[in-house]
């Protein structure tokens, strides 16, 4: 005899289709042989009533039988798409524990799911009181009709906002956040950053062209796995105040005005440009220097640059031990901007500056003259990048932030 009647009517069913006959299978799990052929026949028993698979209900107290709602006729069971989903054989152990009393957690635990998925299939599916294990096994199996067309196919509106973003070399994730930000109110103008590269990379999901992927950052038209970037080795051998006597209120970004810099090189080394990032922010300004990246002409960008800013946006300047800042005391001096100087191969300690260097290299690839670029090209650039939404910055610009610091 098997102990509880959820366990019995499993080994019942795993009986019969060992070839066992109803009577003796019943016998051995220990129920009356007609409910043996109720189990068999696919027939349910609740608050005094059989309900047939055929939607037929029968009060065995009164003997009225009416037609209750639509139930799937029983039959073969489809193979079960993955165990993350709810089986019919899992949906009738759901009915049973229901019509035993047990709790929804007691339930979860015997079928190896979460109550919270027991919970949700049972609100769902609950007509009349009762718990409809073939129906709801049937509108699953109907909600899992597949292919679905992607919203970028179907709401041209979204559409074309994405494909303007992407224009605008911004990336997935920053369209569909700016999307809520922009469109609060309009729950038709939503779509995953998901979605999006689906689109790019999968053409028969549809709604982008392959074009498109050109203006992603990495310009590929394929996903390839994440690689860790190669460390920088710079040194800087000249006396320098280094990153850890900087003060506590550069370190957690409450006050304005630290920036963070570093050089982007051409091709052979010959040419570059020097890059700003304020680390509240993450605004950022484009060094112009086209003499070469020697100490003297990086000296003299950045104090060209640095003095276009407010007093109060003049704080301090982190910089690795490159030999480009020989000159930083010559610097610090013409701008009141204080400097330290990261330690040997630790990029990370300016990582908002290494990953805006990242972004640069999409409009300035590895490998090419950068001297060709003159301050307009510069200026237009930098406008690009201030006019992205920043996770980090709740979606908004850095261009957003910079202008709430210099109206305060």
């Amino acid at each position: 005899m098997v102990a509880g009647k959820p366990d019995a009517k499993r080994r019942f069913g795993e009986l019969i289709a060992s070839g066992w006959s109803t009577a003796r299978a019943s016998g051995e799990v220990g129920v009356n042989e007609r409910t043996g052929r109720d189990w068999r026949a696919g027939i349910r028993r609740s608050k005094n009533k059989r309900i047939h698979p055929d939607g037929t209900v029968v009060d065995y107290t009164t003997g009225t039988r009416y037609t209750g709602p639509v139930i799937k006729p029983v039959g073969v069971e489809p193979v079960s798409i993955s165990d993350r989903y709810l089986s019919l054989q899992d949906r009738l152990d759901i009915a049973d524990g229901l019509v035993t009393g047990q709790s929804l957690t007691r339930i979860a635990a015997r079928i190896g799911k979460h109550k919270s998925t027991v919970s949700r299939e049972v609100r769902a599916h609950r007509i009349d009181g009762l718990y409809l294990p073939y129906q709801a096994n049937k509108a699953a199996a109907g909600a899992r009709a597949r292919p679905k067309e992607s919203k970028l196919v179907t709401n041209q509106a979204l559409r074309a906002w994405v494909v303007d973003g992407l224009s605008r070399q911004r990336s997935p994730e920053q369209i569909c956040h700016r999307l809520r930000r922009d469109y609060p109110d309009d729950e038709s103008m939503r779509v995953s950053h998901e979605t999006v590269y689906q689109a790019l990379y999968f053409q028969a999901r549809g709604g982008l062209k392959r074009e498109l992927a050109q203006a992603l950052r990495t310009g590929r038209t394929r996903r390839k796995p994440h690689r860790k970037p190669d460390q920088r080795t710079h040194r800087f051998l000249d006396p320098m105040i280094m990153i850890s006597d900087r003060p506590a209120e550069v370190e957690d970004r409450a006050v304005p005005g630290h920036w963070e810099g570093d050089l982007i090189i051409g091709k052979d080394g010959g040419s570059a440009i020097g890059t700003l990032v304020e680390r509240s922010t993450r605004y950022t300004m484009l060094v112009h220097l086209p003499g070469g990246h020697d100490a003297e002409t990086v000296r003299d960008g950045l104090i060209r640059t640095i003095s276009t800013l407010p007093t109060h946006l003049r704080g301090s300047l982190t910089w690795d031990q490159g030999c480009e800042m020989a000159r930083h005391k010559q610097f610090s001096m013409a701008t009141d901007v204080a400097v330290y100087f990261c330690d040997p191969a630790s990029p990370w300690q300016r990582g908002t500056n290494e990953n805006t260097n990242g972004l640069l290299r999409q409009y300035f690839p590895k490998s090419t003259d950068l001297s060709v670029y003159g301050p307009e090209d510069l200026e237009h650039v930098a406008h690009q990048l201030n006019d992205r939404p920043r996770k980090t910055l709740d979606w908004e610009t850095p261009a957003e932030r910079l202008r709430d610091l210099l109206t305060r």
